[in-house]
């Protein structure tokens, strides 16, 4: 059984240009993301870009990339080009800007993922911060009793009656699929959904995939911004995270 972690990294971000190439204490956030994930129990870790820049940068501190079409709409397609020429049981995809993303977090990822019912497997975290249910960058996601995903919203889902109970599960977006399930994704057209949403996952959905999700406890820091990459430098300093 071999896992393959692929990690989809562009150049271009309209609000952090060369994002994956910003340093954190020292080092390229590409090569934070890729130290992290070979900590976990996959079998390989491949950066898949259209920049030979990023490609250049792994290689050089001895990681593996591969150079995919620029012409790629998301991260998704991205990796589905690498899924169909290697060699690969199940594939995960791993988010390029959360560079202190959890070893623990990918092998749950990996234990749903290896069971043979799961042909897609997704993260969830219990989010109790009332501040935080509005916020359409913090995508929520309603679970059924099996821990399969129902919808995935920006918007606080399910509406609370009454402030009893509050809570929600925030998505993490970190993906695993059957390796032939993620190039039956790409060749599905968008949905409505999807479009209104902005969020890939729904067009998944909406063509009847089920997408298992396992509950972790542990957060995520993504970088999206300046203030991001600042606040990320000094929680690398505080945990001596050389």
């Amino acid at each position: 059984m071999k896992t393959v972690g692929i990690i989809p990294s562009r150049f271009s971000s309209s609000r952090l240009p060369g994002k994956p190439l910003a340093l954190i204490a020292g080092k390229p956030m590409i090569q934070r993301v890729y130290e992290q994930c070979l900590k976990s129990n996959l079998s390989e870790v491949i950066v898949a870009t259209d920049d030979e820049r990023i490609l250049n940068t792994v290689l050089n501190f001895g990681g593996k990339a591969m150079l995919t079409s620029p012409k790629h709409k998301n991260g998704t397609e991205r990796i589905a080009e690498i899924a169909q020429n290697i060699s690969a049981d199940y594939i995960v995809n791993i988010q390029g800007d959360e560079p202190f993303i959890e070893p623990e977090q990918i092998n749950l990822l990996l234990a749903t993922l290896t069971e043979p019912s799961t042909q897609i497997v997704t993260l969830a975290k219990f989010l109790d911060d009332e501040s935080l249910f509005e916020t359409p960058s913090i995508v929520k996601v309603v679970l059924n009793l099996k821990n399969e995903a129902l919808y995935f919203s920006r918007s606080a889902i399910p509406f609370h009656q009454s402030e009893d109970n509050f809570g929600f599960y925030k998505h993490i977006g970190l993906y695993g699929f059957k390796k032939e399930t993620i190039l039956e994704l790409v060749k599905l057209p968008t949905t409505n959904l999807e479009e209104i949403e902005s969020l890939e996952q729904l067009r998944w959905l909406q063509n009847g995939h089920k997408i298992k999700v396992a509950i972790t406890q542990n957060e995520t820091i993504s970088i999206d911004t300046p203030d991001d990459l600042a606040k990320a430098e000094r929680f690398a300093k505080a945990h001596n995270l050389l």
